[in-house]
């Protein structure tokens, strides 16, 4: 890379069905869901594409995003929507 330090991100997708996909990607979220609208995703949104992306949040290192995306895999969706309409916009 140009000599930045690597970030690390934790992201929730919005699917076509209305579900939310939430992974963890390294440099980018955009660019990750971008890979997930391309079919180079993880399974689950291959059949629910288009994806949005509608939350993101930094990391200094690969495992607090990891961290996180697994705190919130167990989160009720009720919860997940809550962190998404706090962040105020879907990006």
């Amino acid at each position: 890379m140009d000599g930045k330090a690597r970030r690390w991100y934790t992201y929730m997708v919005r699917c076509s069905d209305g579900s939310l996909y939430t992974g963890y990607a390294a440099d980018s979220a955009k660019r990750r869901a971008a890979a997930h609208n391309a079919g180079r995703g993880a399974k689950y949104t291959r059949s629910r594409r288009p994806v949005v992306l509608v939350w993101q949040r930094e990391w200094d290192n690969a495992h607090d995003a990891r961290s996180m995306e697994a705190r919130i895999k167990h989160w009720k969706k009720e919860e997940k929507e809550a962190l998404v309409r706090a962040e105020g916009k879907e990006l």
